[in-house]
């Protein structure tokens, strides 16, 4: 997906009631989140800052980007292939280039106020003066996306990130203050965890029934933490908005240790690709979801009911690559599997056939404990899989459904 914004396109300083805000600043230190939008006004409900000085600012802690999806095409064609376009409703090919909008990450926390105190990780976008309009268009998307869904009147999602201010500064950076559940990444604990595959496998005296309950514990940990995203993605659809960027980097986790399973509360952040898709709103979506309804309209989707249902369908698609990202790689070895080569075995050499996937890893002892996870409730996850990442986009379940499959419901555990 190429993101072109248009310079007319909204900016993140008209977001932002007070969007003359420059550090350092010396008005008042708290304001109420009276933010702008397209549409309504929105009053969220927790204390909102959009002055610099309600925050101190610690170390960095990273930067990131994002990938562009570049083009679209269909799986390979010609004899031996039943499979079109049509018939993949417009899956996206491994065909990627980097991002232009590099974010940087801070840790700080609240110094005024109610939340005085409340540690915080700052998410900075360049600005438009050095990431151009798609940067500022981004920053203000996260932006209004946050204060909608936190503004909502049932309630704060307990499996989403929450944001507690934002600022623009004098040289146009943009600033997103998120309270500080957790530094570690979905990706973050598989690499952590398949080091430990990989020493383990070093180590053949290791004692097997610890071993056993090694395996139980990180089973039971990892349906948890995807019981947790699709709740987050549920509360998402509930409210009618995608995600679209969902993956392992885009969820955090309060703990990393499969030991303290019973306390994990994963939470979905990166919501600079969200697209609203409201019925009113769907005509006027904006730039960054031109991709999105350009993919809808080859796989068939071209009423707003469809383009609906294709969205929602496409962030469950997304949601099952993460499903199998937690599936393969935190069983597996360091090195031997990462979301990419992942996403390319299942679409382009197996066409999203899991049975034939399962026989691939059958014949490998390297995938042992991955057969093992996904067999649980004779095959549930495969299941579970395969119905995610069904080529139909009108036969994929909504992240109800997925939440309710028995391999989710504790039944096979």
């Amino acid at each position: 997906m190429v993101v072109v914004v248009p310079l007319h396109c909204f900016s993140f300083h008209h977001c932002l009631r007070n969007h003359t805000t420059q550090l350092p600043l010396s008005s008042r230190s708290i304001t109420t989140s009276t933010l702008c939008f397209h549409s309504p006004i929105i009053q969220a409900k927790l204390p909102f800052f959009t002055n610099s000085d309600s925050f101190q600012v610690g170390r960095p802690i990273g930067t990131y980007g994002f990938i562009n999806i570049t083009s679209y095409s269909a799986f390979p064609s010609g004899p031996g292939n039943d499979y079109s376009l049509e018939d993949l409703g417009g899956l996206k090919t491994q065909d990627v280039g980097e991002g232009n909008v590099k974010i940087r990450l801070y840790e700080g926390r609240v110094s005024r106020g109610p939340l005085s105190g409340t540690p915080v990780t700052f998410k900075v976008y360049p600005g438009r003066r050095a990431g151009g309009v798609v940067a500022d268009a981004l920053a203000a998307n996260e932006l209004n996306t946050h204060l909608f869904l936190q503004s909502s009147t049932k309630g704060i999602a307990e499996h989403l990130v929450l944001l507690v201010g934002g600022f623009e500064t004098a040289t146009g950076e943009q600033w997103l203050a998120f309270r500080d559940d957790g530094k570690y990444s979905v990706a973050d604990y598989a690499k952590i965890v398949s080091k430990r595959v990989s020493k383990n496998r070093e180590v053949s005296s290791w004692n097997p029934f610890e071993q056993g309950l090694a395996i139980k514990r990180r089973q039971n940990f990892i349906t948890k933490l995807f019981q947790g995203v699709m709740k987050g993605v549920a509360y998402l659809h509930d409210h009618d908005r995608l995600h679209q960027s969902l993956g392992p980097f885009s969820v955090v986790l309060n703990t990393i240790s499969e030991k303290e399973g019973s306390y994990l509360i994963p939470r979905l952040r990166d919501l600079a690709f969200s697209v609203n898709v409201r019925y009113t709103e769907l005509d006027d979506s904006g730039k960054l979801a031109e991709g999105l309804w350009r993919r809808a309209t080859v796989a068939g989707a071209f009423t707003q009911m469809e383009k609906k249902a294709f969205g929602i369908a496409d962030d469950i698609y997304e949601a099952g690559l993460l499903f199998a990202y937690l599936a393969f790689v935190p069983f597996c070895e360091a090195g031997l599997m990462d979301s990419l080569s992942l996403q390319r075995l299942l679409e382009n050499t197996f066409q999203l056939d899991l049975e034939a996937t399962r026989e691939y890893c059958l014949a490998d002892d390297k995938l042992v404990n991955v057969v093992e996870f996904l067999d649980l409730g004779d095959g549930a996850g495969w299941e579970l899989l395969q119905t995610m990442l069904n080529a139909d986009f009108r036969k994929r379940p909504t992240a109800e459904a997925v939440l309710n499959h028995r391999f989710l419901t504790g039944a096979v555990l």
